[in-house]
């Protein structure tokens, strides 16, 4: 199969869907491997590395979406790529369609077979292709929080940890999955007061071993979320529904409430966002003010350390897409039902249009799921 990594033309988005060891890994296999001049430049790969292990490398976006039987990426097409797909290619990225209904419908007439990177699930629920960009936004969220909260930021003026005599800050994450329990992790290890709030009290009770008490764990509810928002310097909004549009947890009241100074960062806004003022923001402009409380509502956080979120998301995605290279479309989805999870999109045999596949997706654009054939 032929295998085109185009480059990242989202604003600040540095990642690359591919790394020079798992083109070695694919030519090997008897695939070939199209990448666009530069692609890797962000995250530190040369385009003289991706030739040595045996890519063909292209001056344009053109020319890969033009060769490719499949495309991989890593953040879902804007909307001037959409006319670079072709029908019954299969696009290979994360993609987040629940609150983007005008992409979904360009991308269901383009007649493409899409797998999203974020719905790829096992049997138990595990994520394996978004649990290391989860892990890597929850880490993230602190540092960026902390260096909000500074006075030069806008913020309260605040250390994290705070100080001998002064007491530290106070963190709420909402959500104990795993970019709430990485945020989690480390505003505990940067000394702050950390508060997380679930509904999976399984979840809550593995955060009261580990840390023995040191990290309150509470139900969560909207008396509970209230509560905890309202006292918090730092909100960190971590709640993931796979697929699915993100509920909208914390109300413009209880940010209204928030001290002046204080900070938001809805690592879920990629699903529409935890927060009700949320709304997308960019790596150029990250932040905004509602009732004076800080916002920072980036859908790609990781592209901001494109080196590790790269060597992370390429490690975990490898095999997947070796699957669909050697299987193709079809027979991989068939054989793995982790994989035929990810579909989102698939196009019918015979038919000219894209059908949504993915049921949280489906529901949260009110339209028809319909089922991959066995």
């Amino acid at each position: 199969m032929i295998i085109g990594v185009p480059k990242e033309i989202k604003a600040q988005e540095h990642r690359v869907g591919m790394v020079p060891a798992g083109v070695l890994s694919l030519v090997q296999q008897g695939h070939e491997v199209v990448i666009q001049q530069g692609a890797g430049d962000g995250a530190g790969y040369p385009d003289a590395e991706y030739q040595h292990a045996g890519a063909r490398i292209v001056p344009g976006a053109r020319e890969v979406y033009a060769r490719a039987e499949l495309i991989c990426k890593v953040k879902e097409p804007l909307m001037e790529e959409v006319p670079l797909l072709r029908k019954g290619q299969i696009l290979f990225c994360y993609l987040h369609l629940a609150p983007l209904p005008e992409l979904t419908a360009c991308l269901l007439e383009a007649g493409v077979n899409a797998v999203a990177l974020e719905t790829i699930q096992s049997d138990d629920g595990y994520l394996p292709c978004l649990v290391p960009m989860s892990e890597i936004a929850g880490r993230m969220s602190v540092q960026i929080a902390a260096r909000l909260l500074e006075r030069e930021a806008g913020g309260r003026g605040i250390l994290l940890s705070g100080a001998s005599g002064a007491e530290p800050a106070t963190v709420t994450v909402i959500g104990g999955g795993c970019a709430g329990i990485n945020a989690a992790r480390v505003a505990h290890g940067m000394g702050a007061r950390v508060t997380v709030l679930d509904i999976d009290s399984r979840k809550l009770s593995h955060i009261d071993e580990v840390y023995g008490g040191r990290i309150s764990t509470v139900y969560s509810d909207p008396e509970s979320i209230h509560k905890s928002v309202t006292g918090a310097d730092a909100v960190i909004g971590a709640v993931l529904v796979p697929g699915s549009k993100a509920p909208q947890l914390v109300t413009e009241d209880m940010i209204a409430e928030m001290r002046p100074g204080s900070v938001v960062i809805d690592i879920s806004v990629d699903q529409g966002g935890c927060v009700a003022t949320c709304r997308p923001t960019t790596h150029e402009h990250p932040t905004y003010r509602v009732h004076d409380v800080i916002h920072y509502c980036v859908p790609n956080m990781p592209g901001a350390v494109p080196r590790t979120s790269t060597q992370a998301l390429a490690h975990a995605t490898l095999p997947w897409l070796q699957q669909l290279a050697s299987l193709g479309f079809d027979r991989a989805a068939a054989r793995s039902a982790e994989l035929c999870r990810g579909v989102n999109l698939y196009l019918p045999e015979g038919q000219h249009r894209s059908v949504i596949s993915c049921e949280p997706v489906a529901r949260a654009l009110g339209l028809e799921c319909v089922g991959i054939p066995n």
